[in-house]
């Protein structure tokens, strides 16, 4: 399988993350398996680059955290928060923009 350019994968970090948790609150290695599985492996995140986008998430209010015991193991749980909704809903605005952008130059949809 081709390797996805970075930088195309960078920019849709947040809004992956952001729609994983609008299913259920996740704690971060299975936001990571998620991720993988739900895109055959082409989004991929390790635990190094996933935490630091989830702290800025929690800066800016859209997700919080709490702790909880699963499996025997305490776990921090992330939850998206009301802010992170409505942030969801304006990045999926703006992907359907952007795809259908994309489709029209790369040939794909005529309108």
């Amino acid at each position: 399988m081709m390797k996805l350019d970075k930088q195309l994968a960078k920019g849709s970090h947040e809004l992956i993350l952001l729609k994983l948790l609008s299913r259920q609150d996740m704690y971060g290695y299975q936001l990571i398996q998620q991720m993988a599985l739900l895109s055959e492996d082409v989004f991929c995140m390790s635990q190094g680059s996933l935490y630091p986008f989830l702290h800025s998430l929690e800066d800016k209010g859209l997700i919080t955290s709490y702790t909880q015991m699963e499996s025997g193991r305490e776990r921090r749980f992330y939850h998206l928060t009301h802010a992170g909704q409505r942030a969801l809903r304006e990045k999926e605005e703006q992907w359907g923009i952007y795809t259908r952008a994309m489709a029209r130059i790369l040939g794909g949809v005529q309108e």
